[in-house]
């Protein structure tokens, strides 16, 4: 899938948005690498959400071929707090399936190492 102009995350164009994380580049912090996985899961990208998955708790294979597939429509992130190589990232992401809106509260967890940021878990929030 070829990538609008505009980042899928609200970030601003996809280029110089989330198009350098998804090309290789390190995201500098949690918030920018959980924006990029959000675009990810948007275009489909599955190598780069595994490759971004700390090893520890990354899945053996991601399908996101789900039927019928999950429409993702926005992302507001609520908070971000790091300290040294770890973070966590607040975010609540919207998406619409199976005819009806849902919307994703998560609490993520982030870890840095060989200076790359990669997500660990996540708690969600059911409320």
């Amino acid at each position: 899938m070829k990538p609008a102009l505009d980042c899928p995350c609200g970030g601003g164009r996809y280029a110089t948005c989330c198009g350098r994380w998804h090309a290789g580049d390190a995201a500098p912090d949690a918030e920018a690498l959980m924006r990029s996985r959000y675009s990810a899961f948007v275009l489909g990208l599955s190598d780069y959400l595994l490759a971004t998955w700390h090893p520890d708790t990354r899945p053996a294979t991601l399908d996101l071929d789900e039927s019928p597939r999950a429409k993702w429509v926005g992302l507001k992130v609520c908070s971000h707090t790091a300290e040294g190589d770890n973070a966590h990232v607040e975010f609540i992401a919207r998406y619409k399936a199976g005819g009806r809106a849902h919307r994703l509260h998560e609490n993520s967890r982030f870890l840095r190492s060989d200076g790359r940021w990669y997500y660990v878990d996540g708690v969600i929030d059911e409320h």
